[in-house]
């Protein structure tokens, strides 16, 4: 799949009109292909701005996001826009406690990012590859598998004028062009961590820098890990057992 600049995709919204019930606002101009060779509709980004509001990141003020203020609503909106039933929460309407601490990381470390190529795995709302983009990395490429999540980025990135790549393409296992890789909240399941550390610590073998945010989640392997920071990080009651998450930024040892 053909690597798609997020600032490329997104048009201004319309100041009128309704479509299908859906705004026009933010509607790319074209019809695109996603990773599964399906069309990647303009209805997403529809859905996006209707179901999201425009705010500050608790703790990267600096940065914007199209985020969700009721998050068991939007679920269960999710699930009706895509048919589909036991549909996940969609990661890409929240900013989790991983992301923003390794967003302000960078923000506060661009020496990090400056000048180098990033890949941000796993991205959901792009908020740690927009972080390396305003810190000044040559490129970033946003991963996800979620198609929501590639529409939310592309609208993300134009929200805080800053151009990043989207794939949806499966970047784990791939020993990939880049420098540094960011990897947030990536430690839910024991399975896929166990997957996600492996690749991770292959490409720091390699020679590229590895950077995890988490706040500790049952499936990271701390003793495998070297915190470089630790936060106090605001994050969503309604999915997380605490609304204020202890957080830290990890490098592999």
């Amino acid at each position: 799949m053909r690597q798609l600049v997020a600032s490329e995709l997104y048009t201004r919204p319309s100041s009128h009109g309704m479509t299908g019930g859906m705004p026009q606002a933010g509607r790319p101009s074209s019809v695109f292909l996603t990773a599964k060779g399906g069309p990647f509709v303009s209805d997403r980004q529809g859905f996006i701005l209707q179901e999201t509001v425009l705010l500050p990141v608790p703790h990267v003020p600096e940065l914007r996001l199209h985020l969700a203020d009721e998050a068991i609503s939007l679920w269960q909106r999710t699930e009706e826009e895509l048919a589909e039933m036991g549909l996940p929460p969609p990661f890409w309407a929240f900013a989790w406690a991983g992301g923003q601490a390794l967003a302000r990381y960078v923000l506060d470390h661009p020496e990090t990012v400056a000048g180098k190529r990033v890949l941000d795995f796993a991205s959901g709302s792009g908020l740690v590859g927009l972080a390396a983009a305003k810190a000044g990395a040559a490129s970033v490429l946003c991963a996800d598998l979620d198609e929501f999540a590639l529409a939310a980025i592309v609208i993300n990135a134009a929200a805080n004028g800053v151009s990043v790549a989207v794939t949806g393409e499966d970047q784990l296992g791939r020993a990939g062009a880049w420098d540094v890789i960011l990897a947030g909240d990536i430690c839910y399941e024991q399975v896929l961590a166990a997957r996600v550390i492996a690749w991770l610590s292959a490409e720091q073998a390699r020679g590229v820098n590895v950077l995890i945010g988490d706040p500790g989640r049952a499936y990271l392997p701390k003793d495998r890990l070297v915190a470089l920071a630790t936060y106090q990080v605001q994050t969503v009651g309604a999915l997380e057992d605490n609304e204020i998450k202890r957080t830290s930024v990890w490098r592999l040892a």
